[in-house]
């Protein structure tokens, strides 16, 4: 009896699963075009940020992705989505959700994204994220309507301490630069006030613009873009070790006698498992992108204090930064009762 016809099936074999070993090869992780750093991106990037359009966080953005988009090439378009609520927690929750394929990256900012998850149960913290690059280091400040009869930190206390809480502050949320800043002097001036969360900070300049609150609680950088475009506003105090370069003139809060150093990073990051060619073009497209000298120029301008953090340097800030968070949460919990 003859065997070849057995052979010969046996021999087919291969050949019948060619075809599913190519499907296999071409959805398997880091493979084909989808995760191509060569062709990428083909199509537009999603960037999601987490406050209302008009803040120094969208401000920031939109100046740089013309710069990221050209240091991508392929034709890269970002498109920005603003996802503001919860203190950033909605944005920071969606971009932590979305596929690691370098088609959704997003601005997230300190202390929201670190001080969020010690608060309240999230589905996001600071290490669900890759990070591509810090952009920002705007400090905290407290400003009042031009028309305020306060015009000192000391006289804000008084104010606070005379009406015991009467006095408004509105922040950009619940756990932000911000709310931590109202929090702190509240201690210690031993004061009482009024904490009044918003979406964002422009949000946070229309109340103040229209009275509706006693203190916008803002970072310096993005008090003096409203202050600009017309805004009438006083600054209070800014909470860095020193005076800032944007606002000279405006003394610390040490300098009076409230020992409060507080200040917002606000850096580029993706979903957690990027693939390592998508993300060295990412973090390499930012790092150019931020050092441009048209860039830069536009971010004075726009007085945000650009402070470029390589992803290392970046994380290692985020990890000391939340240890402190940690500790603080425990001498002083910020979450709304």
């Amino acid at each position: 009896m003859s065997r070849q016809p057995f052979a010969r099936k046996r021999n087919s074999l291969p050949a019948m699963l060619a075809p599913l070993v190519a499907v296999a090869a071409m959805l398997a992780p880091g493979v084909g075009a989808a995760t191509d750093a060569s062709t990428y991106p083909s199509k537009p990037i999603n960037l999601i940020v987490a406050y209302a359009a008009g803040g120094g966080s969208d401000m920031v953005v939109r100046l740089l992705t013309p710069f990221i988009e050209k240091e991508l090439g392929n034709n890269a378009r970002i498109v920005v989505s603003n996802k503001p609520g919860a203190g950033g927690a909605i944005g920071f929750s969606e971009l932590a959700r979305s596929a690691p394929d370098g088609y959704t990256i997003g601005l997230i900012n300190t202390p929201n994204v670190l001080t969020i998850p010690i608060e309240r149960k999230t589905t996001f913290t600071w290490r669900s994220f890759d990070l591509l690059g810090n952009i920002v280091d705007d400090p905290g400040n407290f400003s009042v309507h031009a028309d305020s009869p306060i015009k000192s930190l000391q006289e804000l206390a008084r104010q606070a301490k005379a009406t015991p809480g009467k006095i408004s502050v509105g922040t950009t949320g619940t756990g932000s630069d911000d709310h931590l800043a109202m929090l702190l002097f509240q201690k210690i001036a031993n004061v009482q006030m009024i904490h009044v969360p918003y979406k964002g900070a422009s949000e946070v300049r229309t109340a103040a613009q229209g009275q509706q609150i006693d203190v916008a609680a803002v970072n310096i950088g993005e008090a003096q873009q409203f202050a600009k475009a017309g805004t009438p506003l006083r600054h209070l105090g800014v909470m860095s070790a020193g005076r800032n370069l944007l606002a000279p003139d405006v003394p610390t809060f040490k300098e009076q006698g409230y020992d409060i150093n507080l200040v917002s990073l606000r850096g580029l990051a993706a979903p957690k498992g990027l693939p390592a060619d998508i993300r060295g073009r990412l973090v390499a497209a930012t790092e150019k992108a931020i050092a441009n000298p048209e860039f830069q120029k536009k971010a004075t301008q726009a007085f945000a204090p650009v402070r470029y953090l390589a992803p290392d340097r970046y994380e290692a800030e985020l990890k000391e930064s939340d240890e402190q968070f940690q500790k603080l949460w425990k001498d002083m919990p910020w979450g709304e009762k």
